[in-house]
């Protein structure tokens, strides 16, 4: 029995449209990871970017579960002594909920080129509108 190594000229990319309205923020991302690294098809191959793009809406309704709002910090450091910067997380929703959903699906996803070139399938959208009708997306329904 051969293994099945996909090459990048061979995949077929979709496109997929996912409501975030009400939905466990880490659950959808969690899932998002894994259709924008190919993981839902039969010919997932993990050194070559397999995966499908994903266009999120209504990313400033996604909840966050228990304490989570208040108690929870997105942080990122400026390198410079003392140049900790600390969010919480209903203040982070509040102003770019966009970047809230974006980074908790790169945390999700491989470090180097193969990775950043899968986060660059993703679109996150604040409203219930985007700008890929052209590309006929399939509404895509999560287990959760």
């Amino acid at each position: 029995m051969k293994s099945y190594i996909a090459k990048p000229q061979e995949i077929e990319r979709k496109w997929y449209v996912i409501d975030a309205a009400g939905k466990p923020l880490g659950r959808v991302a969690s899932q998002v990871a894994s259709i924008l690294r190919g993981k839902n098809k039969p010919i997932y191959t993990p050194h070559v970017d397999t995966g499908d793009f994903v266009i999120i809406i209504n990313s400033e309704k996604v909840v966050l579960t228990g304490k989570k709002l208040d108690q929870k910090m997105l942080r990122h450091h400026s390198l410079y002594p003392g140049g900790l910067k600390e969010t919480s997380y209903r203040d982070a929703l509040a102003k770019k909920p966009e970047f809230v959903f974006q980074e908790a699906v790169r945390r999700m996803l491989p470090d180097g080129p193969l990775g950043r070139q899968m986060f660059k399938k993703l679109k996150v959208y604040r409203g219930a509108e985007h700008d890929h009708e052209a590309q006929k997306p399939e509404v895509l329904e999560l287990k959760y």
